[in-house]
């Protein structure tokens, strides 16, 4: 065999799939913006082969729910680029819709893996993921005295990525799935220390609020000894945030205190808290102006600007008002939040139905995935922002994509055009021009099957 054969054999694919899963959890808050270049770059592929009817439609109730909130939402935007006559001018602003117009497309190609593949997948990758984003966020911290901000650029998007990879080496952990429970709980110590080292308050809360919850879904495997056992483990957590995050933790508490002090003695709008208050005021006062529609994705940034002059006498810019549902509501109006809200209700209607009818341990891991990015999101999305950034609308995709597929959805049938093997002999002839090639479903390669005891 030659070194062109080998590659060939390769790149199959079901193998593109694997290692494009792979970057998607493994990259976000290591590589940063790599997740977009791979998703959107995996979501143009897909279209494509969709269009090569080399892929087909996988369609499925749970998909549809996902996919009509999400194409609602993004005509919700274009409709008020149309209604304030500013489709033109906002046409670079609703280019990152694409990222979610993909998601049904993605989803045909990525249900083309086998679940226990894409679960050990996920949950490698994710553990990957915390180590890197742990060694990155110490050499941050450390060696440049910044917030680390890993490979993300930014302290909150890298934190909100991170909990995301942290959950799921909790949930894998804890629900079984993957034998590897003291690798996965130093993962996810490891990312929690990353995540404290980053500053981001908000996502200390999300990160709590997320635990609970994985541990109310899995609560039924924490009796015996599994209970005493998952006790001992938060507790030895517990002591190691306290050693290595108690001077990070408590600063940023002091430096809210001081912020909020500021804010109700004096009015000052000039430190974090008060600017976002600031935020707060000059997108509700936008928001009354332009209820129904907004003002469209393009003025969010003149908005803010003027505001900040004309009401607190500052020239200040920012991209977004600090609250996802408010710069929802003034980019697209009530139509815009609802939708937004839908997308949303959706996930959890998915993760919910599959939490109270399944006792299958991968639809359940899928399930918690939909809770992990809606409660992280939702919390984050309070004081920052909730979508709208290229790194977090990705993975907002990938989790949707995934945990809906493994929650909900049915592997679709991987179909692929190859070519008949020649026939070495005297006596061998070639087909007839006219005949057909047979199509053949490919199957997942045996070696990147998850092992007996993660199945």
């Amino acid at each position: 065999m030659n070194r062109l054969s080998f590659i060939r054999q390769q790149i199959t694919p079901s193998r593109i799939n694997v290692y494009f899963s792979i970057l998607c959890f493994f990259s976000p808050p290591v590589l940063g913006s790599a997740v977009s270049f791979v998703f959107n770059g995996g979501g143009l592929w897909s279209v494509l082969l969709i269009a090569l009817k080399r892929r087909h439609f996988n369609v499925d109730r749970a998909m549809m729910a996902l996919t009509i909130a999400i194409y609602a939402y993004c005509a919700s935007n274009v409709l008020a680029s149309i209604v304030n006559h500013a489709i033109v001018k906002d046409a670079r602003h609703l280019v990152p819709l694409i990222t979610f117009l993909f998601f049904p497309i993605s989803y045909s190609t990525w249900s083309t893996t086998q679940k226990t593949t894409l679960v050990r997948i996920i949950v490698l990758a994710s553990m990957a993921a915390c180590f890197g984003a742990l060694l990155l966020a110490v050499y941050q911290q450390y060696r440049l005295g910044m917030r680390a901000e890993g490979g993300a650029g930014n302290a909150i998007v890298f934190a909100e990525v991170l909990c995301l990879a942290v959950v799921i080496c909790v949930a894998a952990a804890l629900s079984g799935i993957e034998k590897y429970r003291i690798a996965l709980a130093c993962a996810a110590l490891g990312g929690t220390i990353a995540i404290i080292y980053s500053g981001t308050r908000i996502v200390w809360l999300a990160l709590l609020i997320v635990g609970v919850a994985v541990l109310l879904i899995n609560q039924q495997k924490l009796r015996g000894r599994d209970a005493v056992r998952v006790l001992l483990l938060l507790a030895a957590i517990a002591v190691a945030i306290a050693f290595f995050g108690f001077q990070t933790i408590a600063g940023r508490v002091a430096f809210l205190h001081s912020d909020w002090d500021a804010l109700a003695a004096h009015g000052d709008h000039t430190t974090a808290l008060g600017l976002r208050v600031a935020l707060w005021d000059i997108g509700l006062k936008a928001f009354h102006e332009m209820p129904l529609f907004g003002h469209g994705v393009g003025a969010t940034r003149l908005l803010i600007k003027q505001g900040f002059q004309d009401q607190f006498g500052m020239d200040a810019g920012f991209s977004h008002f600090h609250n996802g549902f408010l710069t929802a509501l003034v980019q697209a109006g009530i139509l815009g939040a609802v939708t937004l809200a839908a997308i949303f209700v959706a996930a959890v209607r998915n993760a919910a139905l599959v939490l109270r009818d399944s006792t299958d341990p991968i639809e359940r891991f899928g399930a918690t995935m939909i809770v992990a990015v809606v409660i992280t999101y939702l919390t984050a999305g309070m004081t920052g922002i909730l979508i709208g950034h290229d790194i977090l609308d990705s993975v907002f995709m990938v989790f949707l994509v995934s945990g809906t597929y493994l929650a909900c959805g049915r592997q679709a049938a991987l179909v692929e055009r190859q070519a008949l093997p020649p026939v070495v002999g005297a006596q061998a002839t070639s087909p007839p021009k006219s005949q057909t090639v047979p199509l053949v479903t490919e199957a997942i390669p045996s070696d990147l099957a998850p092992p007996p005891a993660a199945r």
